[in-house]
C-alpha cells in the first residue's frame, strides 16, 4: 500500500548498497579505456586508424541508452523492480565480452568485442543514473551521485593497477609474441569480467525499489500529477520535415567534401593535409539526426504520436532549460576525455617513454605506467567525490563544476610540460577531481530538473550529449593530430585542456531549476 507522503531519506548503508554496482561497472569501462588501445595496437592497428576503431563505443551509447532508457520507465516486475532486471542482463553479457576480448585472433575481432562489451556496459549504466533519481530525494542526489563517482573511482583505480601488478607482483609475462596479447592484460580481464558480475548482483540483491503506485504517491505529495505530461512534441509534422530534410542534405554535402578531397581530383588549396575517411563518420550523424527527423514527420503525418520513438524525440526537442544547458557543458567535457582515452596509451609511450613499437618492452612498460597513472588518477577521484558531499553544501554545484573543469585543463597542460614519467602523478590530480565531477555533478544538477515518471528516458537522452562528442572526437581527432601535430598523439591533450575550459565557461551559464 502506498503511503502518500515525501520521499524518504535513505541511511549512508542503503545508498552505498544501491551504487556499488557501479564498482563493476567502472572495473569494465577502465579497463576497456586503458587497454583496448593497446590491444589493438598490438593486433596491426596504426596509430591514425585508432579513433576510428573506437567508434563503435560511443554508437552503441548512442543507440542503447535511449532505448534502456525508455524501456527501463515502463518496466516492473514485483521481484526486481524497474532498472534492476536491465543491471542483471547487461552485467552477464558485460562480463561474457571481458573473458573474450583478449583472446581475439585478429583486429576486426577485437574491434566487434568493443562494440559487444559497451554495448553491454551501457545495458547496465543507463538504468543505474536513473536509479539514484528515482531512490533519493533531491536533498540527498547530490550524495548518491557522488556515491557512484566514488565507486568509479575505487573500480577504474583497481582495474588500472591489475596489468602493472600481474607485471611486478605476481611475474606474469608482459610482453608477448607479435600480434598476441600479453598475460597481464588477459588475466586482468578475466578479473574483471567476475568482479563486475559480483558487483552488481550485490546491488540487485540488497536493494529495493519504489512501485509505480509509491512513485505516484510521492509526485501527489509534492504537487506534481503522476503521468500528467503526455509525450511532448514541439514541432510539426511538417518542421520535423524541414529540419529532416536541412540536416540530411548538410550530411550528403559532407561526405561529399570528403569523397573530393580523397579523390583524384583533389583541390590544391589542401596541400599535404590528410583528409581522413573518419569523417564519412560525420557526414552520416549529421544525415542520420536529419533521418530521424523524417520519420518523425512521417509520423506524426499519420497520427502515431503516442509511440516510444516519438516519446524520445519529443523529449529531446522539449528538453528542460536546465538540460539544455548542461548539454553544452556534457559536450566540452566529453570530447575531452575521449581524447584522453584514445590517445592517452600512444601519446605516453612515444612522448614520455620514446617507444612507438607495440611489440617493444618500452611501449608495454610505457603502457603499464600509464594503466598505474590511470589508477592514481581514478584514485584521487574516488576522495574527491566523497569531498564533494561536503563541499557542495557550501558553494553551489555549478560553480563547484566550473571550478573542478578548470582544474582538469590545468592537468591536461601539464601532461606535456612534464617529461619525467615518474612525474606522470601530478597531472592526475586536477584531471582525477575533473573526472569525479563530470561523472557526479551533472546528474545531480539534472535529476532535480525532469519529470520523476520520465527519469530513465532522460537520462538516457542526456547521453546523447556525451555521445556525440565521443563520435566527433572519434572523427575529428585523427585529422587534427595527423595535420596540425605532425602525429604526436601527446598533442590530443592539448586540444582536451582547451575543451575542458570551454565546459567550465559553459557551465557558469547553467541556471538550476526543478521540475
Amino acid at each position: 500500500m502506498t503511503q502518500a507522503g515525501h520521499k524518504p531519506a535513505l541511511s549512508a548503508g542503503q545508498i552505498w548498497n544501491m551504487s556499488f554496482g557501479f564498482l563493476g561497472i567502472q572495473i569494465g569501462f577502465e579497463l576497456q579505456n586503458g587497454n583496448v588501445s593497446r590491444i589493438f595496437q598490438t593486433l596491426g592497428a596504426d596509430v591514425g586508424e585508432l579513433a576510428i576503431l573506437w567508434i563503435a563505443a560511443p554508437m552503441t551509447g548512442l543507440i542503447v541508452q535511449p532505448i534502456i532508457g525508455h524501456l527501463s520507465d515502463k518496466a516492473w516486475s514485483p521481484r526486481l523492480g524497474r532498472r534492476r532486471p536491465f543491471f542483471l542482463l547487461g552485467a552477464l553479457l558485460a562480463s561474457l565480452a571481458l573473458f573474450v576480448m583478449p583472446n581475439a585472433p585478429v583486429l576486426w575481432v577485437a574491434a566487434g568485442m568493443l562494440w559487444v562489451m559497451d554495448a553491454s556496459l551501457n545495458i547496465t549504466m543507463e538504468p543505474f543514473r536513473a536509479f539514484v533519481g528515482d531512490n533519493l530525494p533531491d536533498h540527498q542526489r547530490t550524495t548518491g551521485y557522488a556515491m557512484q563517482s566514488f565507486f568509479i573511482g575505487t573500480g577504474a583505480v583497481l582495474a588500472g593497477a591489475l596489468p602493472w601488478v600481474m607485471t611486478n607482483w605476481l611475474g606474469l609475462a608482459n610482453v608477448a609474441p607479435e600480434g598476441q596479447i600479453p598475460e597481464t592484460v588477459r588475466c586482468s580481464f578475466y578479473i574483471g569480467g567476475a568482479a563486475l558480475l559480483a558487483a552488481v548482483c550485490w546491488t540487485v540483491f540488497t536493494t529495493r525499489e519504489y512501485s509505480p503506485e509509491e512513485l505516484a504517491g510521492f509526485a501527489a505529495a509534492e504537487g506534481v500529477v503522476a503521468g500528467a505530461r503526455p509525450v511532448r512534441v514541439m514541432r510539426s509534422a511538417r518542421q520535423f520535415a524541414r529540419g529532416g530534410i536541412l540536416w540530411l542534405v548538410a550530411g550528403a554535402i559532407v561526405a561529399g567534401l570528403v569523397a573530393l578531397a580523397r579523390g583524384e581530383g583533389r583541390p590544391a588549396f589542401l596541400g599535404a593535409i590528410e583528409v581522413a575517411q573518419e569523417l564519412y563518420v560525420l557526414a552520416a550523424l549529421v544525415a542520420g539526426f536529419g533521418v530521424i527527423q523524417l520519420i518523425a514527420s512521417l509520423l506524426l503525418a499519420q497520427g502515431r504520436s503516442d509511440s516510444g520513438f516519438m516519446e524520445v524525440v519529443g523529449d529531446l526537442f522539449a528538453m528542460p532549460r536546465t538540460m539544455r544547458q548542461l548539454a553544452v557543458v556534457q559536450f566540452f567535457s566529453w570530447f575531452a576525455m575521449f581524447a584522453l582515452w584514445i590517445y592517452g596509451t600512444p601519446g605516453v609511450t612515444a612522448y614520455h617513454f620514446g617507444a612507438s613499437d607495440a611489440a617493444s618492452a618500452a611501449y608495454q612498460d610505457g603502457a603499464d605506467w600509464w594503466s598505474l597513472m590511470g589508477s592514481a588518477r581514478n584514485g584521487l577521484a574516488a576522495v574527491a567525490a566523497l569531498g564533494f558531499v561536503v563541499v557542495a553544501a557550501r558553494i553551489d554545484r555549478t560553480r563547484l563544476h566550473a571550478l573542478n573543469l578548470m582544474l582538469g585543463a590545468a592537468g591536461f597542460a601539464a601532461m606535456l610540460l612534464v617529461r619525467d614519467p615518474a612525474l606522470l602523478w601530478v597531472p592526475q590530480i586536477g584531471l582525477g577531481i575533473a573526472w569525479a565531477s563530470i561523472v557526479s555533478l551533472p546528474y545531480a544538477i539534472l535529476a532535480g530538473s525532469v519529470p520523476a515518471e520520465k527519469m530513465g528516458i532522460y537520462m538516457g537522452v542526456f547521453n546523447i550529449f556525451i555521445v556525440v562528442p565521443q563520435l566527433l572526437a572519434a572523427t575529428l581527432l585523427g585529422f587534427l593530430v595527423t595535420n596540425i601535430f605532425g602525429g604526436a598523439a601527446i598533442y590530443a591533450m592539448v586540444i582536451a585542456a582547451v575543451s575542458f575550459l570551454a565546459a567550465a565557461v559553459a557551465t557558469l551559464l547553467v541556471k538550476e531549476q526543478t521540475a
